[in-house]
Order: C-alpha cells, then structure tokens, then sequence
C-alpha cells in the first residue's frame, strides 16, 4: 500500500546544470577571414575572430553563441545588451573608448594605399591624389583619414558597405585608389588582379573587442584571456592558420605584455574627434554635411519622381489605350519591377551593368529609383484613368473630339485629380527609399547620418537631426498637396 502511494507522486528529474553562453555579435556578410561563412558547410562560421570567440569564451567557462548582427550596428546592439562582446574585425576608436569598454588590442593593422598596376609609380600617396576618387568603407579608421585628405589634399572621398567592391570598382576604372586596411587588400589581392597595394603605411591601428560600459569586470576579464594567449602563442597559431601573422604582431604583443599603454590610432590626429568633444559641439561640427547630403537627398527624390512620373503615365497609357503586344509587354515591365526588391535593381544598374555600361553613382540612383517607383506611379494612373465614368468619355466622343483629346480634355485632368493623394505618398516614400543608394556610394542624408553616429558613438543626436531634417522636407509637401486636393474639389 505504500509502494502504492509512492507511484503517483511525481519526483523531480535531475539534470546536468546547462553551461552558460557568450553571446558575441559579428556580421558574416563580407567579413572574411574576421567572420564568414564555411565554404565547405554554410551552416558553420569559420574565421580568425570565430576562434579568438572561442578563446574568450572557454576562458570565462562559457559556450560561444554567435548573434548575427550588421557591422555598422554592432556598437549599439553591445551597448543595449544584445550580445556580450562584439568580434567582427572592430577598430579601436576614442568613440568606441567614450562609448564602450574596450579590449586590449589582440591585433595591429596597417593602414595602406592599393592603386590600379598602372598608376602604381605616380600614385604613391595620398598626396598625390590631388583631384582624384579614394574609395573605403564608411564608418572606419580610412574614411576618417580620408575625410582629412580631402581637406588636405584635395581628393575625393567615397564609402561603401562593404569591402568587395571597392576594389572592383578600382580595377575597373570608376575609383583611382582604395585606402583599407592591410588584412583587407592583401585577400582581396589574393583573389582579384589588376591593382597593387603601395608598400607604404598611412596610418596604425588594432583590432578590439567591444563590451557594454557597464559590464567591464567582464572585459577585464577578457583582458587576463588574452594576455595569457599572447604568452603561449595561443593567438600567434590562430592568426597562422590564418595567414594573417606578420611582423607587427610580436612588436604589439610585447608591448602589451609589458604594460605599455597603446594608443587607439597611430598617424592620425584624432584630436578633433567628435567623440573628444560635447555633443552639442559635435551637432554643430556635423551639421553642415548633413544638410549638404539632404540637398542631394531631395536633388535625387525629385529629379527621380518627375522621371517616374512620366514613365509612368506612358505605361500606364499603354496599358489603357495600347494593342495587346504592348499591355503585355508593359504588364510584364510592372509585374517584374514589383515583384523584385529595388536593391538588387539597384545593384543590378550599377554593378550588373558595369561590364557594358559603367553609369555614375548618381545617375545609377536616379534611374534605379525612377524605374521603380514608374511601375507604381503607372497603377496609380491607370486606375485613375479607368475611374473616368464610360459616360463622360461617351459624351465627349459624341461632341466630336478626337480619343487624343477626349483623353487630354477630359479624362487625364480627372485623373490627375484622383491620382493627387498617392503620388504625394509615392513621394515621400522615395524621400526615404532615397536611403538606399548608399551601397551606390551616393553620400545621402541617411548615410551621413550613419557615419556621423559611427563617429559619434550614439543615434540620439544623429537621428534626431536626421528625423528634423526629413521632416523639414516632406512635410511642406504633403501641405502643398492637400492644399491643390482642396482647391481642385471646389
């Protein structure tokens, strides 16, 4: 009877404690051979800061649990607890030291120039780039020095996303030089002929990791992990396997393990970092190019609408007045243009298109974003010309006009009418799809805003400003338009 009683209680289950996890952020898309995905097995991460993970990880008596995170976005995603430590080739920066607590380096870099093979002998420098395009990624050590030269020097500064296409874009003759990081060119270089990287060093700088501010007993930690790595040559055999050991990885550890203190950037002055001063000097220090990229942000939404809007109203009269080759062809165009996503149209006019047509950034976005949006316009327009009451059009083509100007007269006036509301829709969201022509190295008003908080440390100001001034451009729009709806009702 006992024995009894004992089998309908229920008895907790005694498992083995689950292990803790890291959680570390990076961005597998282009960081090779910091952290990309396996070749061999998509579904596996492979690449120096991958291991380095590890190593933290296993020191703190933890699993690594990687969180897939855009480059430009690991700051905050550290800074708001999304990750424990952020590992994906992240510069040491005075923003990152304001901002976060920050690892001892574990790795130098230096700084270089990669010209075409042809101008290898005259552009040498910086210097001598008087004039000319300097293409790197936004947001970093480069685009910073860069910033600087054009001062300086006189040349122009261009960023990408990523690090693929600077260096495609160089041998193809739409940059004349690329400043990035050594690690950087010498892959590149490996995999794409046609450019030399100039022996000389711009400037110095190391690869971190980041920690929340407040979490530095934890980076402290970190700190003893790879102090004890640099001793055993635990770090020396990852960055082997690698190849991405040099002679500059000794000098830095030594003087690591010797206490000597490192400087975030060697050559550059970053005394007049944003990040040295208070951010209301900094708004101020920034705000000129912000305005100045809005200026191109509504010279491109405009120029880009107005294009729209005539492809659009010929589509759509195609489609309304045309034989039926043309409304399938036309349908065709729409269906496609709508069913595709407008960055990869983008891509494909810039990038695709290279090896026929090479387009300037600015005229590839102005067309990327007309195409587009024509395919929308031209619906709002066709329904909008099939809205005209048949009676109407009856009435008139009993009076004697022509369909020319039945359709000029009578049926495009209404129309116009009718399609007010959308296309002043259609035109504030090109204000802000306008964003998207970054990856074209189009410097607009959201990628200003992008490397000014990059710079900065913080969204609160950048977005702020960024927000005001987009508001301050479509919100006289959309008075003007509900003002012409007023006046055409009565």
């Amino acid at each position: 009877m006992f024995f009894a009683g004992l089998a309908g209680l229920a008895f907790p289950v005694v498992t083995a404690a689950q292990p803790q996890v890291l959680r570390w952020a990076g961005d597998p898309e282009g960081g090779a051979p910091f952290v990309e995905a396996d070749p061999a097995r998509p579904d596996r991460l492979v690449g120096f800061d991958v291991e380095v993970a590890a190593l933290l990880a296993a020191g703190v008596g933890r699993v690594p649990e990687f969180v897939n995170i855009r480059f430009e976005s690991i700051d905050q995603s550290i800074g708001r607890g999304d990750a424990d430590i952020g590992l994906c080739g992240i510069e040491d920066t005075p923003a990152r030291r304001a901002a976060l607590s920050v690892t001892m380096p574990y790795y130098e870099f230096r700084e270089v120039l990669s010209v075409r093979d042809g101008d290898a002998a005259r552009f040498r420098s910086l210097a001598d780039l008087s004039g000319k395009t300097v293409a790197t990624l936004g947001g970093t050590i480069a685009y910073e020095i860069l910033l600087q030269a054009e001062r300086q020097h006189g040349l122009r500064a261009v960023s990408y996303d990523d690090d693929v296409h600077p260096y495609s874009d160089l041998v193809i003759g739409r940059v004349d030089a690329v400043l990035l990081d050594n690690v950087l060119a010498e892959r590149r270089h490996r995999a794409m002929p046609g450019f030399t990287i100039q022996p000389g060093t711009v400037a110095i700088g190391h690869y971190v990791g980041v920690v929340a501010a407040d979490n530095r007993p934890l980076r402290d930690s970190f700190n003893a992990i790879l102090r004890g790595a640099m001793r055993d040559g635990t770090l020396e055999r990852i960055f082997r396997k690698w190849s991405v050991w040099n002679d500059d990885q000794p000098k830095l550890h030594a003087r690591l393990l010797a206490g000597e203190e490192v400087p975030a950037v060697i050559g550059l002055d970053t005394s007049a970092s944003v990040a040295t001063v208070s951010r209301w000097q900094a708004a101020k220090q920034y705000f000129p190019s912000l305005l100045r990229a809005s200026v191109v942000t509504i010279v491109l939404s405009c120029l880009s609408m107005g294009l729209a809007v005539g492809i659009g109203v010929l589509i759509a009269t195609g489609r309304v007045y045309g034989g039926a080759i043309a409304r399938t062809a036309l349908t065709t165009y729409v269906e496609v243009i709508r069913g595709t996503p407008i960055l990869l149209q983008l891509f494909v006019l810039y990038y695709g298109l290279a090896a026929a047509v090479r387009l300037p950034a600015f005229v590839a976005a102005l067309l990327g974003l007309a195409l587009n949006y024509a395919a929308y316009e031209s619906e709002i327009y066709r329904s909008a010309l099939e809205a005209i009451p048949a009676g109407q059009l009856e009435a008139a083509r009993t009076l004697g006009l022509s369909e020319r100007q039945v359709l000029t007269l009578v049926r495009a006036p209404q129309a116009f009418r009718l399609a007010l509301a959308p296309m002043t829709n259609d035109f504030v969201a090109m204000l802000k799809d306008s964003s998207l022509v970054s990856v074209l190295t189009v410097l607009e008003l959201t990628k200003q805003t992008q490397i000014f908080a990059t710079n900065l440390g913080s969204w609160v100001i950048p977005g702020t400003l960024c927000a005001g001034l987009y508001l301050a451009m479509s919100l006289p729009l959309a008075a003007v338009a509900r003002r012409l709806e007023q006046q055409w009702k009565m």
